[in-house]
């Protein structure tokens, strides 16, 4: 299946997507302002993926980063946050979660991770192709 066609998506998320990309929260600002914007592997922001929408994606590490506030961890939002990374890790996407503490805390430290992370999937990504 073409790559493109894989992330099929409705009119409507694209819309909600364009809204939270102008409605960012502090954290996601300073993890996209302070970090991934200039990042040397391509991030994009409030990227729609099939039927779901991901605070921020990479594509060619084919890696998705949320970060998650205190609304998720009622247990109705902790039930579809689970259901969506079983969903996307079936599609080969891996889903990394931050709470938006550390991102004050921690930023560093996350910084770190996501980096470690990211240069481990583009290993992997481009040894599979060999």
């Amino acid at each position: 299946m073409d790559e493109k066609k894989q992330y099929i998506h409705n009119k409507q998320l694209v819309s909600y997507a364009k809204k939270l990309r102008s409605q960012m929260t502090d954290e996601e600002r300073k993890l996209w302002y302070c970090y991934l914007k200039e990042y040397s592997v391509r991030f994009i922001r409030q990227k729609v993926l099939f039927k779901y929408i991901a605070d921020f994606y990479c594509p060619k590490a084919k890696l998705v980063i949320e970060l998650d506030g205190s609304q998720h961890y009622e247990e109705k939002e902790m039930e579809y946050d689970k259901e969506r990374t079983a969903f996307l890790n079936s599609k080969g996407i891996m889903v990394l979660r931050f709470t938006n503490s550390s991102i004050h805390n921690e930023f560093r430290n996350v910084c770190e991770y996501i980096e470690q992370t990211v240069n481990k999937r583009m290993e992997n990504i481009s040894y599979k192709a060999e």
